[in-house]
């Protein structure tokens, strides 16, 4: 049995911010509007506006997707009367809007201002403690009710964050292939569908053509074709691929690298990047793959040598910590065809790191 899931709406284009109010009014007329600290310094004003047809009470986001965070907008939520949560901002404010919504039970819209994820899309919370480490996936029953994309707003963002969210959707194919050759569950625990595997693919190729040309469009903060089918990769294919395609090395190596705290100031998307690296040693993958995944990650900026995420000085016991709590009998990693342990993880991620170092030097 293949199971594929998806939002209720996906909206995308230049100034669709506009078009929020009219679309809330299809789950309520009263919401929480959750916003990041930067949209909330820089752009509440403007969203504002975008809610004149509807009340909306505005919050500013904590910074981290907590539970303490969650708990905190869940009681706003109740003393308002919300009857629908509304996130605006990046991965974890996105990801902490659908928390509360499902908390209290009410659709959620998700208005991502970034590239830098897939997480807008998904029926899935990643909770973090309140320092930042990893705790758990929440899966939710549903997708968000409504993604809203203003690639006007995405094209103003610095650079970093678009091409941290290549790093997290380049995972996106490796992912599902090899869940796909394990028959190994997606995010729903059926296998994934024909659909979901194409996408998955479809992701990656989009990187490959467009990912360069979107990025010089992002340095000159103009919304062009290319990077609208790169934010579209980054947002909706990745989050469709990843979420019925299915996870496995690439994120939990992610989940691993959060257990130091040198990375905690790195991108959800450059650690991941690190990870589809480790993973194409880990799965020994052909050789010209590698070159061109490198290639790839050299041409728009992605790291590949563990210095580029904070690790330049990592002990191997630092290093086997990573690969242990990878390899956790939960974590995603034991979706690869091959057998897995922390050794392999950890030889993995030094080859990588070695590989990245060589070309460097080139």
């Amino acid at each position: 049995m293949s199971t594929t899931i998806f939002p209720g709406r996906y909206v995308q284009g230049r100034d669709v911010r506009k078009r929020l109010g009219q679309e809330m009014e299809r789950f309520g007329e009263n919401g929480l509007v959750v916003c990041d600290p930067y949209v909330y310094q820089h752009y509440l004003q403007d969203f504002q506006s975008c809610f004149e047809s509807v009340r909306a009470h505005f919050e500013r986001f904590g910074g981290e997707c907590c539970d303490e965070e969650i708990e905190r907008l869940v009681k706003i939520v109740k003393e308002k009367k919300s009857e629908v949560v509304v996130g605006i901002g990046g991965g974890k404010t996105l990801d902490t809007a659908k928390a509360v919504a499902y908390e209290c039970k009410i659709p959620v819209i998700i208005v991502p201002t970034l590239a830098s994820t897939d997480a807008p899309c998904s029926a899935l919370s990643v909770i973090y403690t309140i320092n930042g480490e990893f705790k758990r996936y929440l899966f939710l029953p549903r997708n968000p009710d409504l993604v809203l994309v203003d690639t006007e707003i995405i094209a103003r963002a610095p650079v970093r964050l678009l091409v941290a969210g290549m790093g997290d959707a380049l995972a996106t194919w490796f992912e599902a292939e090899s869940c796909q050759k394990k028959h190994a569950s997606n995010m729903t625990g059926d296998v994934g569908s024909m659909t979901a595997y194409a996408l998955a693919r479809l992701c990656y190729d989009t990187l490959l053509s467009y990912g360069k040309l979107a990025l010089a469009a992002n340095e000159r903060r103009v919304v062009t074709p290319a990077l609208e089918r790169v934010v579209e990769a980054n947002t909706l294919l990745s989050g469709l691929g990843f979420e019925s395609g299915g996870l496995a090395a690439a994120h939990a190596i992610h989940n691993g690298l959060t257990v130091l705290e040198q990375t905690h100031k790195y991108y959800h998307g450059e650690k991941v990047a690190v990870g589809v690296l480790a993973s194409l040693f880990l799965t020994d993958k052909p050789a010209e793959v590698i070159d061109e995944v490198y290639n790839f990650c050299r041409d728009v900026g992605l790291p590949t040598t563990l210095d580029e995420i904070g690790l330049g000085k990592a002990s191997d016991e630092e290093l086997m910590r990573v690969a242990e709590a990878a390899c956790a009998p939960q974590e995603t990693i034991h979706n690869e065809p091959v057998p897995v342990i922390p050794y392999s993880v950890f030889a993995a991620l030094k080859s990588a790191d070695a590989e990245g170092a060589r070309r460097k030097a080139k």
